[in-house]
């Protein structure tokens, strides 16, 4: 008889990650199938959904509150599900309204294959987190959201991250932002969020008063927090570091700088015009798919590609 190994859950997987006080997850910020292909191709054993990321791609718009739970499950489950081993954190944004809701955001996550989510503390017409004059909600409000996240993960018997995301640094201080976090953790919240971390010392000191829980660093270029190292952020005390900008700002300024090319010289540029189409499909997973369609017995792609 075969032998069924069965393999563990992306949930199980990340708990595993953060529970390892020696180590430091690292999650490329990705926003949509090929950006998440290529990370994966990378290497990477963790991968970020980004909110802004899904907001400028799917829409078109900027990371002021406009995706819907639609927009970011639909592209969360699609990431999620291109290699079920390598688990996915996903934004969610400030759940898409009062605990109801919340509950709805966190089920509909579960079910995409999320092994992780963040809720905030902005009002529903948030912004991104490294823009100024952002809006909060009161504490009770912020802890009613994450109470709806572990009610609904108990309710469904699930084991999926919730991580507990405030904003209150810019506005409010330091030390509300570390008490709201701290009453996040009492009431059921796996990992601290502090947003738009402004020196050194506050990330030291933030993940000393947090610890044993694991903390999460927002490492956005051009953002306002300090620029660290995934070494720097480790030796701080971080157990989580994402760059949810990494992969669209380099789409931006790529496609950018081609556009101009194609507009101004009527060519191509150079160094991307050499790569044939097979490429990028062998990082989307062309190789797997001809397995597959062989062993079913199909000659559909038995000259070759």
């Amino acid at each position: 008889m075969e032998n069924n190994i069965i393999q563990p859950s992306p949930v199980e997987i990340l708990r595993k990650q953060i529970a390892d006080e020696n180590g430091i997850v690292v999650c490329p910020g990705v926003y949509d199938g090929l950006s998440a292909r290529v990370a994966l191709h990378a290497g990477f054993k963790t991968l970020y959904m980004t909110g802004s990321g899904t907001a400028v791609s799917r829409l078109g718009m900027p990371d002021i509150g406009l995706t819907s739970l639609n927009d970011m499950k639909q592209n969360a489950e699609l990431i999620a599900n291109l290699d079920t081993s390598v688990p996915l954190i996903a934004d969610a944004d400030t759940g898409f309204g009062g605990a109801l809701m919340v509950g709805r955001t966190v089920a509909q996550y579960m079910r995409a294959g999320v092994a992780a989510l963040h809720l905030e503390d902005q009002v529903m017409n948030k912004r991104c987190g490294h823009l100024r004059n952002k809006e909060l909600v009161s504490e009770d409000e912020f802890l009613s959201r994450i109470r709806a996240a572990v009610n609904m993960r108990s309710q469904l018997s699930g084991d999926i991250v919730i991580i507990a995301r405030t904003d209150t640094l810019q506005s409010l201080g330091f030390e509300v932002a570390l008490d709201r976090l701290k009453k996040s953790i009492a009431i059921g919240a796996d990992v601290a969020f502090l947003e738009g971390i402004r020196t050194i010392e506050q990330a030291r000191t933030a993940c000393r008063e947090l610890h044993p829980t694991p903390v999460l660093y927002n490492m956005v270029q051009g953002g306002v927090s300090p620029h660290l190292t995934v070494a720097q952020a480790k030796e701080l005390g971080f157990r989580v570091i994402i760059y949810p900008a990494i992969a669209s700002r380099a789409a931006y300024m790529a496609i950018t700088k081609a556009m101009n090319v194609v507009r101004e010289k009527g060519d191509f540029p150079e160094d991307t015009g050499h790569i044939p189409p097979s490429e990028m499909y062998r990082v989307c997973g062309l190789d797997d798919a001809i397995k597959f369609d062989l062993a079913a017995g199909s000659n559909t792609y038995n000259g070759g590609i």
